[in-house]
């Protein structure tokens, strides 16, 4: 059995294929480190990974956010055009990749699926329009931004 004041003082020596207690400072230079030096190393490393896991989900949840809010520009922009070109608002999303106003409906990055919360209205672009139709769209989710609005407010 070995006492617990040499237990402290183990170390690993590289090379020798097992641990080894160190009896002198010369022969403690050769060795390895203590566990409990190892251990620190391994918490600090664990720290670090998991500060840059924090980041990384956070840089995906900002990009997210910076598609949804091109797409729903873009998407406003196609209705509008539609709306100017046929003197009539789109009645789907597919009205507008038909008249090749978009070239598909894009997926909503924050719920990935290619369905959106749209909003029909009798809103009148120019007094030539014949009707109502489409006329805004948004997200259909109801999570909460990163600024702390809903998405589905956009």
């Amino acid at each position: 059995m070995i006492p617990k004041e040499k237990i402290a003082r183990r170390r690993f020596c590289a090379g020798a294929g097992h641990s080894r207690i160190a009896r002198s400072t010369t022969r403690r230079a050769r060795c390895g480190f203590t566990v409990i030096e190892m251990m620190i190393v391994m918490a600090i490393i664990f720290i670090l990974i998991g500060m840059a896991a924090g980041m990384y989900q956070k840089s995906i949840q900002h990009a997210r956010e910076a598609v949804l809010k091109k797409d729903l520009q873009t998407m406003r922009e196609a209705i509008d055009n539609y709306t100017l070109d046929k003197q009539q608002a789109p009645q789907s999303l597919q009205d507008l990749v038909d008249g090749h106003y978009l070239r598909q409906i894009p997926v909503d990055p924050i719920t990935q699926q290619p369905d959106w919360d749209l909003h029909f209205g009798d809103t009148v672009i120019t007094p030539d329009q014949t009707g109502g139709g489409l006329d805004d769209v948004h997200s259909k989710s109801s999570q909460i931004s990163g600024d702390g609005q809903p998405y589905n407010s956009w």
